[in-house]
């Protein structure tokens, strides 16, 4: 199976990401191009080589209208006060909260005193803040979806793209205990931002990994200062982003993975653990602005990993006194829980009442989660548990582009065969958009 490890033993943020991926290209200047052509409002996207502990990698450059937003903005100090507050710099590569900050907002010059990252308080600001000499753009979701939806790429690309910006508006949400709808994002709501994540978007699209797994993340040590006081590292919104994510901390003082870091990994990251057997067939090194005794990188290796079979867990209950619905539902909140599979078997039970065998399949860790949302859902006072081992083909997805837009297409190869099979929900969208019934759409790709 095609298999994209990331190493995040120095945190994640999303210019570094974007430039690890970027290096397993063979064509990187090309990309580059491709990137700059989407023309996202202002600006442009730069790559250069750097050394960081001896090792050679990419560093990636946004600019807005010519400058970098540390360039850019010296001139604004001290003119602007509003609920975040905070220094920041361009990008998140430096590791101290570089994401969510306002990019339109500086309140010192940075070389004068210590870095301000962004905590929960720097995702957003309240509808009333003061402006002395210049006006100020925030963007909210809706203005996100706004940009999102011009740009020239492909539904699945602003599909990730809006799932990994709905991951950082529920943090913050939830750090400042508002609905998403009040949420204005500073940093992450401009064009610089927006590049970062589109380009790690379009990267994995362009790469297509049949899984990709990540390293538990180094989150860094210490305390962060904010206008609002000091906070622990990892600040609130990246925590909360990180749930149910292997983290840990360590001998480096300050914060190593931003919210947008955390959010990409979130989205995009099958399952987090140590690197697999695999061949490897490219190597990139993404690096961060920051000195530190360590090499400040995300590594990304892609390459192969053999098909052996793995094991998953089934685990089967039998009920007879559930209306459909309520069967329907405990299934729905299963799916997404992480089954790999759900399905129902009628079966004649004592008394001879008709029932149903509900059955779940899914991997060993999730197994326990699985148990508990069965009790809770349905009427069951027992499960059965069984352990298989199976083989699968491996899957990928591209996209395709047709006279009806672009859809999605599967491709399962292993054992000698190869299968293909178009996602019936873009077949649908085409037959709606085009009056045409899903049979015709086919018939014409």
């Amino acid at each position: 199976m095609k298999t994209l490890y990331l190493d995040c033993g120095m945190g994640a943020a999303g210019d570094m990401l974007t430039a690890a991926l970027l290096e397993l290209l063979p064509d990187a200047e090309g990309f580059m191009a491709q990137l700059n052509a989407l023309e996202i409002p202002g600006v442009t996207m730069q790559k250069e080589k750097v050394s960081k502990c001896g090792i050679g990698g990419t560093h990636i450059t946004v600019k807005v209208h010519g400058m970098e937003e540390d360039e850019s903005m010296h001139e604004h100090a001290e003119e602007h006060h509003h609920v975040s507050g905070h220094e920041h710099h361009h990008h998140d590569s430096g590791h101290e909260h570089h994401d969510e900050h306002d990019h339109h907002e500086h309140h010192e010059h940075h070389e004068h005193h210590n870095p301000m990252p962004q905590d929960a308080v720097a995702g957003y600001e309240h509808r009333q803040h003061v402006h002395t000499h210049h006006h100020h753009h925030h963007s909210g979701m809706h203005e996100i979806a706004h940009i999102v939806h011009h740009l020239p790429v492909s539904d699945r690309v602003k599909a990730d793209i809006l799932a990994v910006y709905s991951l950082i508006a529920e943090a913050e949400s939830h750090a400042h205990g508002v609905p998403v709808t009040e949420i204005h994002f500073h940093e992450v709501g401009t064009m610089d931002a927006v590049a970062d994540v589109t380009a790690v978007c379009v990267l994995m699209e362009k790469i297509s990994p049949g899984q990709v797994i990540a390293s538990p993340v180094h989150v860094g040590s210490g305390q962060v200062r904010c206008a609002h006081g000091i906070l622990p590292v990892p600040a609130p919104a990246t925590a909360y982003i990180l749930r149910d994510v292997p983290i840990y901390g360590g001998e480096i003082r300050g914060e190593l993975c931003t919210p947008t870091g955390a959010a990409l990994l979130k989205h995009f990251v099958t399952r987090f653990g140590s690197m697999p057997v695999m061949k490897t067939t490219a190597i990139g090194y993404g690096m961060g602005k920051k000195d530190f005794p360590v090499a400040n990188c995300v590594r990304a290796l892609l390459g192969e990993t053999e098909s052996a079979g793995d094991y998953i867990t089934e685990l089967n209950c039998n009920v007879d006194d559930m209306t459909g619905e309520a069967l329907g539902f405990a299934m729905e909140e299963l799916f997404a829980a992480g089954a790999l599979d759900v399905y129902t078997v009628p079966i004649g039970m004592k008394k001879s009442r008709p029932g149903t065998l509900l059955c779940v399949m899914c991997r060993a860790e999730d197994k326990e989660k699985m148990v508990q949302l069965l009790f809770r859902h349905t009427t069951t006072i027992g499960i059965r548990e069984n352990v298989y081992r199976r083989y699968t083909l491996e899957r990928s997805v591209e996209t395709v582009r047709t006279p009806y837009g672009d859809i999605r297409r599967k491709t399962s190869t292993g054992y000698g065969v190869t299968r293909q099979k178009y996602e019936y929900e873009d077949l649908a969208r085409a037959a709606r958009e085009n009056d045409l019934s899903v049979s015709e759409v086919l018939s014409r790709l």
